[in-house]
């Protein structure tokens, strides 16, 4: 006998139901009831956030929907994936962790790929978490063995994976170690034929800047810095674009050229103004105050 596959409304319907939930006590503090209601219809669909909500408050895992559910706007385990940057942006490493506890027994995780990608989080998680380095660099260079045992050419992933082990170095004030990983997973990228995701190359040339500033190395830094700013105008991206004219404009400063340091400050401010981030306009606004006082 096969398998009745429903779709995601049915799902949340004949689940609800069950529960003895009505469609109001549901949706509270999740969506609009008129929302919930085209869920149930088949006519809308919830948000992942909406839909983690909606399982916590039916008392069921998130798999659930996806065992019973042939919708085709659902796969699990990218969900899970998409629900694990959600928590890494708010640096929320318990919660993460808690996820990647539970999907170890998922037959979805057992692929190589999907392996590679919880092995990858958890060793963030456990340096993040309990501080235990050797371990979380263990499991990271574990996550790169899995797809490549012998860490040549290392794919736009497993270069990522390369990245969080070098900023476990640099936060574990072991420097040196961290510039020495994060030149190798520059000269990696630079030899890659195609790079999908653009932001892989602008995290590695910011934190080769700051990590060089920070060394004391300016025109080094300068180098990387002025390289990122060039890519994300090549690539039409904001992503990390005002902390890369910030990191610039300290470069010159430090070095003497203050005009031009200023200058690139203050274009800094002008692309967080563009975001629309005026917490960090402040901030940046305060950090050039305490750095033209210092160098000045």
């Amino acid at each position: 006998m096969s398998l009745k596959y429903l779709n995601l409304g049915e799902v949340l319907n004949s689940l609800r139901v069950y529960k003895k939930l009505t469609i109001d006590e549901i949706a509270n503090d999740i969506c609009s009831v008129e929302d919930f209601t085209l869920y149930e219809k088949g006519e809308k669909y919830p948000t992942l956030e909406e839909l983690e909500e909606i399982s916590n408050k039916l008392n069921v895992h998130l798999s659930y929907f996806f065992d019973f559910s042939n919708s085709g706007r659902f796969n699990y385990v990218i969900c899970i994936m998409k629900l694990i940057e959600k928590y890494k942006r708010k640096r929320d490493y318990k919660t993460i962790y808690q996820i990647i506890q539970k999907e170890w027994k998922n037959p979805d995780f057992a692929l190589k790929t999907n392996k590679q990608y919880l092995l990858w989080h958890e060793g963030i998680c456990v340096y993040y978490l309990f501080k235990d380095k050797k371990r979380a660099v263990t499991l990271l260079n574990k996550a790169i063995e899995l797809t490549n045992p012998s860490k040549n050419n290392l794919s736009e992933r497993e270069l990522e994976i390369l990245t969080s082990i070098a900023i476990i170095e640099k936060d574990d004030k072991n420097y040196h170690n961290a510039l020495k990983i994060f030149l190798e997973a520059y000269h990696f990228l630079e030899n890659l034929p195609h790079l999908k995701d653009s932001k892989v190359k602008l995290r590695v040339l910011y934190a080769l800047a700051q990590l060089l500033t920070k060394l004391g190395k300016y025109d080094n830094s300068l180098k990387y810095s002025i390289e990122g700013i060039k890519f994300c105008i090549s690539n039409e991206s904001l992503y990390l674009f005002g902390e890369l004219y910030y990191q610039t404009g300290e470069n010159y400063i430090r070095i003497g050229e203050y005009e031009k340091g200023n200058e690139y400050l203050k274009k800094s401010i002008s692309v967080f103004e563009l975001q629309g981030n005026s917490k960090f306009v402040q901030l940046v606004k305060i950090e050039i105050e305490k750095l033209v006082a210092r160098c000045c």
